[in-house]
């Protein structure tokens, strides 16, 4: 299956291990992705005459081999290996 944007998926390692979440931006050319509201990084912001700075949370990329794409059909298999 072919990761896009939209796509749930659940993150296999690093921090936020089994968690899931939505991508929301793919990089092809680096191979990775960012999750929504997963590994989530502080980016310090400077002041400027536009915007106010301040620390700000952000989502990081995760490389893509980190992903499990997670389908209705991933969710029944699970559910019949629990019950055995």
């Amino acid at each position: 299956m072919i990761i896009k944007k939209g796509n749930k998926v659940k993150i296999l390692c690093g921090k936020d291990k089994n968690k899931e979440g939505e991508i929301i931006e793919i990089d092809r050319k680096n191979f990775r992705a960012k999750v929504k509201g997963l590994n989530m990084i502080k980016k310090h912001v400077k002041t400027t005459k536009e915007k106010k700075g301040g620390i700000f949370d952000k989502e990081n990329f995760l490389n893509l081999s980190n992903l499990l794409i997670v389908s209705e059909k991933n969710k029944e298999v699970k559910k019949k290996e629990a019950k055995k």
